[in-house]
């Protein structure tokens, strides 16, 4: 399986560049030109490694890094950026990043940079790959979005599937609701707000098969998964 990178930059021409250098190099790139899209690719895909580029519309580099955090400690972050000041260096690795690479850089920097981040990737790659997911007497098939019980097979819907992969990584914890939105919809407004509350309702239906998994809606808060097994 190829090393899966999530690019995050908003400059076309250079994103284009690195993603081409990239996939010359054996690995598996996803673009995106903006911090939003980027969080909503990070939650629909698995992926080893982000590079984010810092200026950003909609999101910048270091709110994309600490939302990325939120629900992912180990991936490793590599900021591309223009900027070099040391509080801007240190501000990247507060946010959650591993490494800095100011523009321009070179292509053998970058690789050297991605080989060295790549070496904790071995770790939890395993891990991350896992196709299926066990929810009490269910199981998840992230890949292909299917939901299983011996008495009921569901084709998830995307946006079902990804709230579902979201949920499952806090299993028995809270998820605020901005997380799963902006991860989802790249958004929070009031009107995404619901639409969201109706995939929760279609979910704890699909559930309803084991009276041990609920999904609880803690007020003011966002949701938990709760499995009693």
């Amino acid at each position: 399986m190829k090393v899966k990178i999530l690019l995050v930059e908003d400059d076309t021409s250079l994103g284009f560049v690195i993603a081409d250098q990239l996939r010359s190099d054996g690995y598996s790139v996803s673009l995106c030109t903006d911090g939003s899209d980027g969080f909503r690719r990070f939650n629909s895909e698995d992926f080893h490694l982000c590079i984010f580029d810092v200026m950003m519309p909609k999101k910048d580099g270091f709110s994309l890094a600490r939302d990325v955090r939120k629900i992912n400690e180990t991936i490793p972050i590599l900021f591309l950026t223009a900027k070099s000041m040391m509080e801007d260096k240190v501000e990247g690795f507060k946010s959650g990043g591993d490494d800095y690479l100011t523009k321009p850089f070179s292509v053998e920097e970058l690789q050297l940079r991605l080989s060295a981040l790549l070496k904790r990737v071995n770790i939890v790659k395993k891990t991350e790959d896992e196709p299926i997911i066990f929810i009490g007497t269910y199981t998840f098939d992230k890949l292909n979005f299917k939901l299983s019980h011996e008495r009921f097979d569901k084709i998830l819907t995307n946006k079902e599937a990804q709230i579902l992969k979201i949920l499952c990584k806090f299993k028995n914890q809270v998820v605020p609701r901005d997380i799963i939105l902006n991860a989802v919809w790249g958004q929070d407004d009031y009107f995404v707000g619901r639409s969201l509350d109706v995939f929760i309702t279609k979910l704890r239906k699909y559930f309803k098969e084991d009276e041990q998994i609920t999904i609880s809606n803690i007020h003011g808060i966002g949701f938990k998964l709760e499995v009693n097994i």
